[in-house]
């Protein structure tokens, strides 16, 4: 057969197909982690709503207790969200008297934990049981979380007619009732949405989730930092145009798909990158791969320590509540990634 090439014409040469650096590769997978428009305002939208009917009812039903406004909370609210608006926080402020009541710090009691802390009545010489509204929930002399969380818990399972509201917001809503937090399940023609309410007291300049250590102990409180995390990470990117955030929505969203890597992702992450940030200064986002890399580097050696310190509070470990196994797990996976990380972007 003759060739359809005319004799003479010029051969056009196929030139081999340019690797893309690992810099190229992030900021393409970045782009692939961009939450659904349509979730980012639908989401905030129905979690509101929810959160208002909420707030009627305990008006409604508890209206000697002074809780503050609900309010939400969490990395969609904050631009951090990667690949699907799927949760949300309602925060439920306990509005505390400061003359009743003082914090007593988790490395004074028997867990020895200082993430944790303990609420303790005072005065109860000159202001008896009762003078607080709160005091319903004491447990010895100190507040406890576990017994106000199985009250709101019985109160989300048993008493709010769910289905009712759930009618008139458009979405089947559905309290989840083994579990310890106090979560509910939503179901909505265009997304899935999980809400867990937290209650939050804040004291001395310290933000305290009633979210208690696995165990008999009823009445520790968690010391929160994500507000101050995300405000220092906001306020350096601000001041020289940086790329920790960006940084920061890779990583979450590369834990988020790995589930060897799931408890990693949020606040372990944000403390890694505050640390790196007072000694790596260049943060610009043309310097994104290196970053990148480092942050492996350096979470690779925390797991080899069983150690990341808190950024706010170096006492406390953020990697405390690992078992052993995780660890290696994660160290394993992220051992490999230090020489070939376009592994984790797969």
């Amino acid at each position: 057969r003759g060739s359809s090439v005319p004799l003479g014409a010029p051969q056009v040469q196929s030139s081999p197909l340019r690797c893309l650096t690992l810099q190229e590769k992030l900021l393409s997978h970045s782009s692939q982690l961009a939450v659904p428009e349509f979730q980012v305002s639908l989401v905030p939208q129905l979690a509101r709503s929810i959160c208002s009917q909420l707030q009627n009812f305990l008006r409604n039903k508890f209206p000697e207790l002074p809780f503050g406004r609900l309010s939400l909370s969490g990395a969609l609210l904050d631009g951090l969200e990667v690949l699907a608006a799927d949760h949300v926080h309602l925060m439920l402020p306990l509005v505390l008297d400061a003359g009743l009541w003082s914090l007593i710090s988790g490395e004074d009691t028997v867990v020895r934990n200082p993430q944790y802390w303990m609420i303790k009545r005072i005065d109860l010489g000159y202001f008896p049981r009762g003078c607080s509204p709160w005091d319903r929930f004491m447990v010895g002399r100190y507040l406890s979380s576990s017994v106000l969380n199985e009250t709101l818990h019985k109160l989300l399972v048993a008493s709010i007619n769910w289905p009712a509201i759930g009618g008139l917001l458009g979405c089947a809503i559905h309290p989840v009732v083994a579990s310890r937090e106090l979560k509910l399940e939503v179901k909505h023609d265009q997304v899935d949405l999980s809400i867990t309410l937290l209650p939050v007291v804040e004291m001395e300049d310290k933000v305290l989730l009633a979210v208690p250590p696995e165990g008999p102990v009823e009445n520790l409180w968690l010391e929160s930092f994500y507000r101050a995390e995300v405000s220092r990470l906001k306020e350096l990117d601000a001041a020289d145009a940086g790329a920790r955030q960006l940084c920061l929505r890779i990583l979450s969203g590369i834990c988020k798909c790995q589930p060897r890597l799931h408890k990693l992702g949020g606040s372990p992450l944000s403390h890694l990158i505050l640390h790196l940030s007072d000694t790596a200064s260049d943060w610009a986002q043309e310097s994104l791969a290196d970053r990148f890399q480092q942050v492996l580097e350096e979470l690779v050696a925390s797991l080899e320590k069983g150690v990341l310190p808190c950024y706010f509070n170096p006492k406390i470990n953020l990697f405390s509540g690992l078992l052993e196994e995780e660890i290696d797990e994660m160290g394993f996976v992220l051992y490999r990634a230090i020489t070939e990380p376009e592994v984790l972007l797969k």
